[in-house]
């Protein structure tokens, strides 16, 4: 069954290996059937800073209203991203920032203090490339940078985090190396 996929490209290089999982993601998926977008944030003009916080509202740029409209189109996200100081980098953090708005992501009700997840019923798949062992990462840095995205973020709008593919280190890594990870991505867009 051909599924509806939002890619997001959250490394700001168009020549990086995110970017070329990325591409293959799509070229699977598109193969497959499935209908397919990419947004690669370090194309996106917009400001990544929330000025005021959620306090006052920041209109959002054109760039950032149609990335809205791709989210809520999607029925699974695919977020690529290398982990850089044990977390995302800044440029897909204020994009996260100024998209998953109040009224768009989550909703407070009066009385409660968890949110409503308005964007329930979609799932995400998470590639994530690491200059660190995914092994080190995991068991001495505990992982932050992928709580936040799965628990804090995803979780919180209502996205159900389903499968994360970790790579690493690239750093030095080898051809042979990077082509079984290519491989590995291709595996999990098919599905």
């Amino acid at each position: 069954m051909s599924k509806r996929i939002l890619i997001l490209l959250g490394h700001p290089s168009s020549d990086s290996f995110c970017a070329a999982l990325a591409g293959h993601y799509r070229d699977t998926a598109l193969h497959a059937g499935h209908d397919v977008r990419l947004i690669s944030l370090g194309s996106l003009d917009f400001d990544p800073v929330l000025r005021d916080g959620y306090r006052l509202p920041q209109p959002l740029e054109p760039a950032l209203l149609e990335a809205q409209q791709a989210i809520a189109w999607a029925e699974r996200l695919v977020l690529v991203f290398p982990i850089w100081w044990g977390g995302v980098p800044a440029l897909l953090k204020g994009f996260l920032d100024r998209v998953l708005q109040p009224g768009f992501a989550f909703r407070y009700k009066s009385g409660s203090a968890f949110p409503e997840k308005l964007l329930a019923g979609r799932h995400a798949h998470l590639l994530v490339t690491m200059d660190t062992p995914p092994w080190y990462y995991r068991w001495f840095q505990s992982m932050p940078g992928l709580h936040q995205m799965r628990r804090t973020t995803l979780a919180f709008c209502g996205i159900r985090p389903e499968k994360t593919l970790t790579f690493g280190p690239v750093l030095d890594s080898t051809p042979q190396r990077r082509q079984a990870w290519l491989a590995q991505t291709r595996a999990l867009a098919l599905r």
